[in-house]
């Protein structure tokens, strides 16, 4: 079903809608309550603002598809900033990984409230966010590199950080990747969808339940998301405005250039710790309910 041939299946509803009637039809607790769903930022604060811009998007003749359509390049502008070199650059990067995440909260809202969920729109859902942190682990690693030119000047410096922005971008898909095969695995299997709750992604007890607790206290495999990866980008650009005010260079050649302290350090810690997670994610699934009827 592409854009122009959305179908409202619900019946029809005030052109210029309270917030009250929004918030009953376009917030519903199922939505609000969901457990991977939702990211934290949206628990916390988005969707309670996310409701303002939505009444103003209903009143317009955008599809809900289109607002996806805004998301995704909201995405694409988060690795397009990182490759703006130090501070400013992650900052941008920062905001638009916050516009990005106020988009997606308003695009399934107006969806809801025209009736035009589909499939459409949770396959646009995906590849908005599949591109983006690919991009974003990617550019991490661009960003890592400073001067494209020592790709052809100084290549042993460069290529490491190219590689491991890859390396990283690869694990970052994966990692998200493994959620989607659970649930083609389910539907092929006929074990009809999978709840978004804790007892449906709970581990049994034993080594992998302690395991799994204890990584709560140090969340390392939550961090392969947008806005987490922009708010990295912001403290290593920070590390490295602070390394060259105190004189640090770090250790030379692993680091290389000192005036990327903090870059580089970051994409070259980011690709064991998500290898981890990807590790972790896999034994998880397998351990869980999740491919269980």
């Amino acid at each position: 079903m592409t854009m122009q041939q959305e179908r409202s299946t619900a019946a029809p509803r005030p052109a210029r809608p309270t917030l009250e009637q929004l918030r009953a039809v376009a917030q519903p607790p199922e939505v609000r309550s969901r457990k991977n769903a939702e990211h934290w930022t949206a628990q916390l604060y988005l969707r309670h603002i996310s409701i303002y811009c939505t009444a103003l998007l209903v009143r317009t003749r955008i599809s809900a598809n289109g607002v996806t359509a805004l998301m995704i390049l909201a995405g694409w502008c988060i690795a397009a900033s990182l490759l703006i070199p130090g501070l400013w650059g992650a900052v941008l990067a920062l905001v638009f990984s916050q516009v990005q995440l106020y988009l997606d909260c308003c695009d399934g809202e107006v969806a809801r409230w025209r009736g035009t969920s589909g499939a459409s729109g949770v396959f646009l859902d995906k590849v908005g966010h599949y591109t983006t942190e690919g991009l974003v682990a990617l550019a991490l690693g661009v960003r890592a590199v400073g001067e494209l030119g020592l790709l052809r000047t100084d290549p042993g410096t460069a290529y490491p950080y190219l590689l491991a922005g890859a390396l990283l971008a690869s694990l970052v898909l994966f990692n998200k990747a493994l959620n989607d095969m659970v649930h083609v695995s389910r539907a092929f299997a006929d074990f009809g969808r999978l709840a978004d709750t804790a007892q449906a992604t709970a581990v049994d007890g034993g080594v992998l339940g302690a395991a799994r607790r204890a990584v709560r206290f140090v969340p390392f495999h939550r961090i392969y998301h947008s806005v987490e990866l922009s708010m990295l980008a912001v403290v290593a650009a920070l590390v490295t405005a602070g390394a060259a005010v105190v004189g640090v260079t770090g250790p030379v050649p692993v680091v290389g250039d000192p005036g990327l302290l903090g870059e580089r350090w970051l994409v070259l810690l980011l690709v064991p710790l998500c290898l981890l997670s990807v590790i972790g994610h896999f034994v998880a699934i397998m351990a869980s309910r999740r491919l269980r009827a």
